[in-house]
């Protein structure tokens, strides 16, 4: 049987998880890392420790033991880091259309997700029932 597909923008992270996924990564650009060494370093228990794997997985981050039980990052840590959503900020709406102003592909893209929060799921603005 296989895995079902996941979509990977719906995926949300705590804030904590965030940031050992993210230490995580740093970690193994340093090159390949015994498990014991990520386990001491990331102060997490082997079974948090293949959580994490688990879920940078399911990002689409690769992440492979070789043959000598060492972790390694497979491609660039770059990619891993684009493909790592960040937790929710916490924004209000104000916030998010003053951050939403910008010619980049980040401004683009969170436009984009306000524009379709504003305008609602019909392509028009939400109207109380």
């Amino acid at each position: 049987m296989g895995r079902k597909k996941v979509d990977v923008s719906a995926i949300s992270l705590t804030s904590l998880r965030a940031a050992r996924l993210y230490r995580l990564l740093t970690l193994l650009r340093g090159g390949p890392q015994t498990r014991a060494s990520l386990l001491r370093r990331l102060k997490l228990d082997v079974r948090g420790f293949y959580r994490d794997l688990e879920s940078l997985r399911t990002l689409g981050i690769e992440v492979s033991a070789g043959d000598d039980t060492k972790y390694v990052l497979v491609g660039e840590v770059d990619d891993a880091l684009a493909k790592l959503p960040f937790p929710d900020p916490g924004l209000n709406v104000r916030d998010a259309l003053q951050l939403a102003n910008g010619s980049t592909s980040a401004h683009r893209k969170l436009k984009q997700r306000v524009n379709s929060f504003l305008n609602g799921p019909r392509g028009g603005p939400n109207k109380p029932r």
